[in-house]
C-alpha cells in the first residue's frame, strides 16, 4: 500500500466516524475496505490519538487529539485539552455523559465527550453539528449574543427534531431569558426523544462565551428522581455544570 493510498484510506476511515462511534465491521462497510485493512488503520490512528475506543473491545470514535486539531481552525481551539479533566470529573460526579462544544456559525460543533460506565449510554456526538436552538449548549451560545444577533438567528426557519423542539421564536426568547437569569440551559427531549441535557457557557478571559460544557443522558435517568447518591434535578445539576464550566482555564 503506497503512502498516498494509506493517507487516503485513513481519511476515509476518519470521515466514516463523523456520525459517531462505530465498530470495525461497520466502518469497513462504510469505506468499502477489507476489515483487516480497516483494523490496521484504526490501530495506527489510535496510536496517534486520532481515534480512540469507546470501551475495551468496543467501537471507535474520533479521538481528542484529532478533535483538537480540527478545532484549531475554529474558535475554542485550546478548549479540548483544557476541558478534558473537567469533563472527566463532572462525569464521575454526576454519573452521566459530559461533552464539550463550540459555536460554529449557526450551529454547535461537538468536540469531545466522556461517558460513564453505564450499560445504557448516549451515542457519541463528537464531530456532530446541531442548530443552536435545538440543544442547551446552543441556547447558552444564543443567550450570550447581542439582541440584534439573536433576532437575526431567529429570523431564519427553526428546524424541528422532535415535537418538543423550540421552533417558535417567542419560545426561544423565553428560554434565552431563563438562561441569562440562571446561568444554564435545560432541555428535555428537544433534540432527541428520550434524551435530556443541561449546559453552561465557557468564557475566555474577556468574558466572551467561547464554548459550552454539558451533561446529558436518558430522560428517565436525568430528569426524574434520582437516588440519594447522585445530584438532584435540575437545579443541582445546573449548579454543577456552571461550576465546572467556570473551572476551565483558558490562556
Amino acid at each position: 500500500m503506497s503512502t498516498v493510498q494509506s493517507i487516503d484510506r485513513a481519511f476515509a476511515v476518519l470521515r466514516a466516524l463523523l456520525p459517531g462511534a462505530a465498530g470495525v465491521t461497520e466502518i469497513a462497510d462504510r469505506v468499502q475496505l477489507p476489515k483487516s485493512t480497516v483494523s490496521r488503520l484504526l490501530s495506527t490512528l489510535e496510536e496517534l490519538g486520532a481515534v480512540e475506543q469507546v470501551s475495551a473491545g468496543g467501537g471507535y470514535r474520533i479521538g481528542a487529539g484529532l478533535a483538537e486539531l480540527g478545532a484549531a481552525a475554529r474558535p475554542g481551539r485550546t478548549l479540548v485539552g483544557a476541558a478534558r479533566p473537567v469533563l472527566v470529573e463532572l462525569s464521575r460526579t454526576t454519573g452521566e455523559s459530559t461533552g464539550l462544544s463550540v459555536p460554529d456559525g449557526a450551529e454547535m460543533l461537538y468536540l469531545d465527550q466522556v461517558n460513564p460506565d453505564h450499560e445504557l449510554q448516549v451515542r457519541d456526538w463528537t464531530g456532530t453539528r446541531i442548530p443552536m436552538h435545538a440543544v442547551p449548549s446552543g441556547q447558552v451560545a444564543l443567550a450570550a449574543m447581542t439582541d440584534d444577533r439573536l433576532e437575526t438567528y431567529l429570523a431564519a426557519p427553526l428546524a424541528a427534531f422532535t415535537p418538543h423542539t423550540l421552533t417558535d421564536p417567542d419560545a426561544v426568547r423565553t428560554r434565552i431569558a431563563e438562561v441569562r437569569t440562571q446561568g444554564y440551559a435545560l432541555a428535555v427531549d428537544e433534540f432527541a426523544v428520550g434524551l435530556s441535557s443541561i449546559a453552561a457557557g465557557i468564557r475566555d478571559h474577556t468574558g466572551r462565551v467561547v464554548g459550552a460544557i454539558h451533561v446529558y443522558g436518558p430522560t428517565y435517568r436525568l430528569h426524574t428522581e434520582r437516588d440519594s447518591s447522585r445530584p438532584a434535578q435540575p437545579a443541582e445539576l445546573g449548579r454543577l455544570v456552571v461550576e465546572a464550566a467556570g473551572r476551565i482555564e483558558l490562556p
